[in-house]
């Protein structure tokens, strides 16, 4: 197997974490770029890992950053902005591929691996988040000069996700009654051991270029389903009301002004459709989904206490 130096964008995130650890295990040199390294010198214990102090937004910034790599990896993703009009996330989706397309130009390299979303949709996606993933997927897709791969999980789930982890935090918070808006709304979600593997397989793999691929996992859930899953896991007795859609819109208009936005208008508006595949795990890469069920007990199960020991370490 050739051994390849990589940079990734969005390395000291939920994936990123496990990217690179998958990748140093393949004993590939793994240069993570981040804006501010010494909270993540964790990464160090990677024999062959790299912290890069850098601000990929800056173009000469970054196309110094990944002089000498081989393969660009663009984990970069934003849920919600800061603001309310779509700029942050055309920031972080749209100009933000172009200025990593440009660094891989300037530095000859190639190789691009790119994070998209099921549902990404440039012309008919209902949300600030789904439009202008769907602009930066046709953008890194439309450089055919690069090898570039495109991947579009729904929902993942894993170890310190920001997803089912969110849910179980929440829950320990509200002591009798837990409203949940969008009930309805259905997630095929999909194991990051699985996405980081399709990502590993695909780097060498000359029939994954120019081509994107939905990822999910072996059954949906409705939003419902996985929340009282969660509940049920955590030991959490309050009742989850399930809201309907005038009350989940009035609950994002709301929250879309509260710090951190714990739910958003643009939020809302990407639950309109479902977060499902069509088809099943694309058979290129040889795997087999993972079922939530078979990895969830693990980090939910005790997540209160897992949660209270991350927080211990923080502040050592």
């Amino acid at each position: 197997m050739k051994r390849h130096t990589i940079a990734i964008l969005g390395g000291s995130g939920f994936v990123g974490h496990h990217l690179a650890s998958r990748l140093a295990r393949d004993e590939h040199t793994v240069r993570i770029l981040t804006r501010r390294a010494e909270p993540h010198r964790d990464f160090l214990v990677l024999p062959t890992a790299e912290l890069v102090e850098c601000n990929v937004h800056d173009q000469l910034a970054l196309n110094a950053a990944v002089v000498g790599c081989d393969v660009v990896v663009n984990l970069v993703g934003i849920l919600n902005e800061r603001g309310h009009r779509g700029k942050g996330f055309e920031r972080a989706h749209v100009d933000l591929p172009r200025t990593v397309i440009e660094a891989c130009r300037a530095n000859a390299i190639t190789r691009l691996l790119h994070m998209s979303a099921l549902g990404a949709d440039a012309a008919h996606g209902a949300s600030h988040y789904q439009r202008s993933k769907g602009r930066g997927e046709q953008l890194v897709l439309a450089a055919d000069d690069l090898r570039v791969t495109a991947f579009r999980p729904s929902v993942i789930f894993g170890p310190e996700d920001s997803f089912l982890n969110r849910f179980a935090g929440l829950l320990r918070r509200v002591p009798l009654m837990f409203p949940l808006a969008c009930p309805s709304v259905r997630f095929a979600t999909v194991y990051v051991g699985d996405v980081i593997e399709a990502f590993t397989r695909a780097i060498d793999n000359p029939h994954t270029y120019g081509r994107s691929y939905d990822l999910c996992g072996p059954r949906s859930y409705t939003l419902l389903e996985l929340v009282r899953y969660v509940a049920k896991l955590g030991g959490h007795p309050q009742m989850i009301v399930p809201l309907p859609d005038w009350a989940s819109r009035l609950q994002a208009e709301v929250f879309e002004w509260v710090p951190g936005k714990p739910f958003s208008r643009d939020n809302y508006l990407s639950t309109k459709h479902d977060n499902v595949c069509c088809g099943p795990f694309p058979e290129i890469f040889g795997i087999t989904p993972t079922p939530l069920e078979t990895v969830a007990p693990y980090y939910l199960g005790d997540a209160g206490e897992r949660k209270r020991y991350a927080t211990f370490r923080s502040h050592q």
